[in-house]
């Protein structure tokens, strides 16, 4: 199966905000912004989700909005946070929106 990740210069502001919208989306991020390649049961596990399904729409939204690079490792994937895409095509907005859930209490450092 074919994984869509779009390029750099499609990555659109709207569709990173949609993503970076939903409190699951948004701490997963927190989780990858570490840095680094995490395969998704670890991702699961630091968020405190048991059923992987749960994740499967999330992971989909995240990657088709251009936030993550989702890649086949045996039976699972690895997941990495386009951290260098999102901060050329969109200076200081990851930070900003991490930052943001911060001060709202909705992400721990």
């Amino acid at each position: 199966m074919a994984l869509n990740h779009p390029s750099r210069d499609r990555i659109r502001v709207e569709q990173v905000l949609a993503a970076l919208g939903h409190p699951t989306r948004l701490g997963a991020v927190r989780v990858l912004d570490g840095g680094g390649e995490f395969n998704c049961t670890s991702v699961l596990n630091t968020l405190g989700i048991h059923a992987k399904s749960t994740m499967t729409h999330h992971w989909r939204v995240l990657r088709e909005a251009g936030v993550i690079r989702q890649t086949p490792s045996g039976r699972e994937y690895l997941v990495e946070l386009r951290r260098a895409d999102l901060d050329t095509r969109y200076p200081g907005l990851l930070d900003a929106v991490l930052a943001g859930a911060r001060d709202d209490g909705r992400l721990s450092d």
